[in-house]
């Protein structure tokens, strides 16, 4: 049997299926968006598709860390609405 890859939430730091994650990528240009495949390719950082463990995320800083780069207000709210849609 083959194991199932297991990442870490940058919000809740709970280790969960890299299935439910949800990736968060920043690309070259720094911008950043939101992926459920390896196939965007950029820095990333994994997060629970829940509202509260992007919060906690944003609020401490760790996402920003994980993806080392500072994230602008603009860009965070565009990721929260992606979110809150469940557009993807």
């Amino acid at each position: 049997m083959t194991a199932m890859p297991v990442r870490t939430c940058v919000g809740c730091r709970e280790a969960d299926a890299k299935s439910l994650l949800l990736r968060v990528v920043r690309a070259g240009d720094g911008t950043l968006e939101l992926a459920r495949s390896a196939a965007v390719s950029g820095r990333s950082a994994y997060v629970h598709p829940a509202k509260g463990c992007i919060e906690v995320a944003t609020r401490k800083g760790t996402l920003a860390r994980a993806l080392r780069t500072g994230i602008d207000p603009d860009e965070l709210g565009r990721l929260r609405a992606t979110l809150s849609r469940g557009a993807l």
